[in-house]
Order: C-alpha cells, then sequence, then structure tokens
C-alpha cells in the first residue's frame, strides 16, 4: 500500500464511517480496487478506525466530559442513565464478537457480490426509515438494545452501521434529533475494545511491512474526513434527507454485483 493508496481509503473510511453507505464495504471495494489482500489490511483497518473514533472524540467532547463527569454522582441522573443506555447497547456486538469472530473476519475477504448486496440491504432499511411515521419518542433501553443488534448485523461489509442503527431508532419512534449522537457515541467502546483485542493478540505482528507514512496519511485523512462527515450527518439525520443515500447505496450495490 502506497501514502496515495492509504489517503484515498483514509478518505473512505472517515466520510464512510459517518454517512450511511458502509464504511466496511467501501473499503473492500477500495481494497479490490488497488488490488491489496485483505489478509494485508488488519493494522490499516484498526489504525483508521481509531481515527474516525478521534474524530467522534473530538466533536463530542463537552457531551462525553459531561456525561463521564455527572455519571459519577452517587444518585440516578440523566447523565448516568445514558451512558447505562449506551453501555446496554454494545452487548449484543460485544457477545458476538467473542461467539463469532472467526466467522466475521471471514467475511472480508474481497467478496464484491456480498457487499453489494449488503448494500442493498442498507438501503432498504434507509428508505424503510424514509417513509416510517416519525415520532419523538426518547431511547428506552429496550430501544438501546434493539439498536445494538443493528450495530451488530452492520459487522457485515456494506451494511451500513450508521445507517443501521439511526434507521432502526426512527423506526422504533426514536427522536431523529438525537438519534446520530447516541449512534456515534455507541460505537466507541466496541471499537476501541476490538482493536485493544486485536493488539494484543499478537494477530497484527505481520502487518509492519505497510510502513509508518502510509499508516499516518491514512490516519490523517480519516480523521480530517471523519470530523466534516460526522458534523454534517448530525445535520442531515435533523433534516431527514436519507432517502438520498438509500438511492446511493443501491446504485453502488448493484454496480458491485454486476461488476463483480
Amino acid at each position: 500500500m502506497n501514502i496515495i493508496e492509504a489517503i484515498i481509503l483514509g478518505l473512505v473510511q472517515g466520510l464512510t464511517e459517518f454517512l450511511p453507505v458502509s464504511s466496511s464495504g467501501h473499503l473492500e471495494i477500495g481494497h479490490a480496487l488497488f488490488g491489496i489482500k485483505g489478509e494485508n489490511n488488519l493494522l490499516f483497518d484498526i489504525v483508521v478506525h481509531g481515527a474516525t473514533v478521534l474524530s467522534t472524540l473530538v466533536v463530542f467532547w463537552k457531551e462525553i466530559v459531561g456525561l463521564l463527569k455527572n455519571s459519577f454522582r452517587f444518585k440516578v441522573n440523566e447523565s448516568n442513565t445514558y451512558l447505562a443506555k449506551l453501555l446496554f447497547s454494545a452487548i449484543p456486538v460485544a457477545i458476538g464478537g467473542v461467539l463469532f469472530s472467526d466467522q466475521i473476519e471471514a467475511l472480508f475477504t474481497g467478496n464484491i457480490v456480498l457487499v453489494g448486496s449488503m448494500l442493498l440491504v442498507t438501503a432498504t432499511l434507509l428508505t424503510l426509515s424514509h417513509f416510517i411515521r416519525k415520532s419523538n419518542r426518547k431511547t428506552t433501553f429496550a430501544d438501546a438494545l434493539l439498536i445494538g443488534f443493528a450495530q451488530l448485523l452492520a459487522v457485515i461489509p456494506g451494511i451500513s452501521r450508521s445507517g443501521a442503527t439511526i434507521a432502526t431508532g426512527m423506526m422504533l419512534g426514536n427522536d431523529k434529533s438525537q438519534l446520530a449522537k447516541f449512534s456515534f457515541l455507541m460505537v466507541i467502546i466496541p471499537i476501541l475494545g476490538a482493536n485493544l483485542l486485536k493488539i494484543l493478540s499478537g494477530d497484527i505482528s505481520a502487518e509492519n511491512s505497510i510502513g509508518f507514512l502510509p499508516l499516518a496519511a491514512g490516519f490523517i485523512a480519516a480523521f480530517l474526513s471523519g470530523l466534516l462527515a460526522c458534523k454534517w450527518m448530525i445535520n442531515l439525520v435533523k433534516r431527514g434527507k436519507l432517502i438520498y443515500f438509500a438511492i446511493y447505496c443501491s446504485v453502488i450495490g448493484l454496480i458491485a454485483i454486476f461488476a463483480a
């Protein structure tokens, strides 16, 4: 992987992590276009995912500090209840990641037909959320768990994590003005946990051949584009413009299927 490829893939990760079009699916397509083998992508994927988590922390740093500060008070309040819901939403993906880690990794082998098919699933979810009757109900613990199962489904490349979680929340009748923030914050714990486990496992020892400069370039590109996409997506969800991403996912999904 050279620096130009790293920058392009970093931009793809940063933009598509927050937009409802599947970052994992687009990275798989990018790897296929550049002819980069799947087994050589683990360290790079960890780095660019870490970059988008950092961009989330930057965008929501005031909210995160406030949540943590208020959560350690010895009484139930809105902050520790919200934090508990975020932790609750991480249960499905945590259990799924432990029980089915080998099966999940087997999905990332450059199967572009699978990616295209799952992009069509993403398009379907976004379309359903567009036509569902809107409501402004607060997210409950049961909602958080169901949204967490949507996040688990999004481990399949081509199914957008933000798209699946936000669409599920909208179909449950949750307040769309708060859904984007909940969706972006809920991914911090699973990604940090998964990346830490991969690093500790030693599976990335063979990835050092990528080189420092491509990794640094990919990280910076993912971080900066992630900042823009995160802020943009919050406004898009508030205005209910997800149907355009459903059209995009349908087009890219069909192209991927027929071009594979």
